[in-house]
């Protein structure tokens, strides 16, 4: 359920090579096919039906930027709580099981791998909706429905667009200017879809998290490449996401999260961040 994303679609692809089928809905109608089907979350969920012959979903769909949360509560809550509960709920009624995707925004970034039991003290607007979106579908769970909750922070993609630009200029000489107070524990996008994958599979219920092993900064990331690309370090410009103006709960001092329960399950291992970000490197030279 919103595979207009990046993860969704990343997701669907895997799930899909694995021989397994599977749809993913789009918001945009041009999109429409047999296995796109059409779900926009703005619009009333009355007389939405899940397709037919869907043992489980995954919920992507949300509004995930925290300045849009931030500007709009309203509206983005409308979509990230209500709207949200109302599609996981249908889709019980339905006999699917819901793996729902939170955020390791739930917490306020003061202390490092958060156990998943741990409760929620949210700084930002879009952790608050999380959070209380995370509430309701504990409640279904602990009544004995299929509900699981994956908590994630920073997910990854080959090609990623900041590091092309960092990797091109440091090649022109340019600086880069790179936040020095916004931290992250880099998860690949293909093993995120490979958890949620193995989740759905199992027809999980409970509360799992994926974050990388620990916290970089992007001005630390910015500083590696430059090494690694033979450039000067000046080039790299520390500068502060909060004197930018970046939206409250965008500068926790940790991102990471307590992985045991899902490496546990699944056997997952998430590399140092400087090996994810040498692989990523890889997939943003020309």
């Amino acid at each position: 359920m919103g595979g207009d994303s990046e993860i969704g679609a990343a997701t669907a692809r895997h799930i899909r090579g694995l021989g397994i089928g599977a749809v993913a809905t789009t918001r945009r109608r041009e999109r429409v096919a047999a296995d796109r089907p059409f779900l926009d979350l703005t619009l009333p969920l009355a007389e939405w039906r899940p397709p037919a012959d869907i043992s489980a979903a995954c919920i992507f769909a949300a509004i995930s930027r925290l300045q849009a949360c931030e500007e709009d509560p309203a509206g983005s809550s409308f979509i990230n709580v209500a709207q949200t509960i109302a599609l996981a709920e249908r889709l019980l009624e339905s006999g699917i099981s819901v793996l729902f995707l939170s955020t390791d925004k739930v917490f306020d970034g003061t202390r490092p791998h958060v156990p998943a039991d741990t409760p929620t003290n949210p700084v930002s607007e879009y952790g608050r909706q999380k959070a209380s979106a995370e509430e309701v579908l504990r409640r279904h769970m602990q009544a004995g429905a299929p509900v699981a909750l994956l908590r994630l922070a920073k997910v990854v993609s080959p090609g990623m667009p900041l590091l092309r630009q960092w990797i091109a200029a440091f090649a022109a000489g340019d600086p880069v200017p790179a936040f020095s107070d916004m931290r992250a524990a880099p998860v690949p996008v293909a093993i995120v879809s490979g958890a949620i994958a193995g989740l759905l599979d199992q027809t999980s219920r409970g509360i799992f998290q994926l974050t990388g092993p620990r916290d970089v900064s992007y001005a630390e990331i910015a500083l590696y490449l430059a090494r690694k690309a033979g450039a000067d370090a000046e080039l790299v410009t520390p500068v502060s996401a909060r004197s930018a103006g970046m939206a409250e709960g965008s500068t926790p001092h940790h991102t990471t999260l307590d992985i045991a329960a899902i490496r546990d399950r699944l056997g997952i291992i998430v590399p140092d961040p400087w090996t994810v970000i040498d692989d990523l490197a890889e997939t943003c030279r020309d």
